[in-house]
């Protein structure tokens, strides 16, 4: 008689399915994945349409208990066939997995938040393991990295801006004060942010002549400011050039973006 599979053998199967693209069955379930994410979120944006929402509305409340009841299926099933369950719960695709399924749930007590459904199109960036196209995943690996080291000097940054931004405000509210709109120096920051980023509401206006000129400093000083980070991220991303990736998920953790030839899970540990 034959022995009956085993669990483990019962989840590395259902692993193969989920989480990879290589084998018909996975690539089956993939399409499919994708097929039914972009079906809900054109559902969610269906709805939000009046005339729509009168007609149909019964059909498409529906149609997204559906596919979210299906959808926490699947999330549960991913956690049971990782290794590590808590480890993938907290990536980024656990992370959005889970996203994808709360409005629904939230809906039940919050009026409108089954909006937020639209969260579900970042499981749209699987497409790029479904595709094979491995080397969008290097590159996305590269654009990670880059902004993960960016983030401190992006804060210290963002920290002088704002300072910039304080006095700049309160400067507003002492020369213009409350007859121009500035009636108090948050308001004066709220001003500066409008015209440093170019915005430009025109909800509020200096009309002194300081004003104006204060207002033409800020206007030149939001050009050179704006371009600061974007020149961060770009030398960052110069210098996190890495090597080739492959699609393949770790078997434990779920982890993506692995070296051509990687043996074992770069953040685990794990065989591959």
């Amino acid at each position: 008689m034959s022995e009956a599979p085993s669990p483990a053998s019962h989840r590395a199967k259902l692993h193969e399915v989920l989480f990879e693209a290589d084998t018909p069955a996975g690539k089956a379930f993939d399409v499919a994945l994708l097929v039914s994410i972009v079906a809900s979120i054109l559902a969610v944006m269906l709805e939000s349409v009046a005339a729509v929402r009168e007609e149909f509305g019964p059909a498409l409340l529906a149609f997204e208990w559906v596919v979210t009841l299906l959808f926490t299926v699947e999330y549960g099933l991913r956690l049971y066939c990782v290794g590590r369950p808590l480890a993938y719960a907290l990536s980024f695709y656990g992370v959005v997995d889970l996203l994808a399924i709360l409005p629904t749930y939230l809906s039940v007590v919050l009026t409108g938040a089954q909006s937020l459904l639209v969260i579900r199109a970042l499981r749209l960036l699987r497409v790029f393991r479904v595709l094979k196209l491995a080397h969008f995943v290097g590159e996305a690996r590269e654009l990670r990295a880059a902004l993960r080291a960016s983030v401190r000097k992006i804060v210290v940054f963002l920290g002088a801006v704002m300072t910039l931004l304080l006095i700049v405000g309160a400067l507003m509210y002492l020369i213009e004060g409350a007859a121009s709109g500035f009636t108090s120096i948050p308001q004066g920051m709220y001003w500066a942010i409008v015209t440093m980023t170019t915005v430009g509401y025109g909800d509020i206006a200096p009309r002194t002549f300081p004003g104006k000129l204060l207002a033409s400093v800020v206007m030149i000083l939001g050009y050179g400011i704006i371009a600061v980070p974007t020149g961060i991220v770009s030398v960052e991303m110069s210098a996190a050039k890495q090597k080739p990736v492959r699609t393949q998920a770790c078997p434990s953790c779920a982890s993506e973006g692995h070296d051509a030839g990687a043996r074992f899970c770069k953040d685990c540990g794990a065989a591959l």
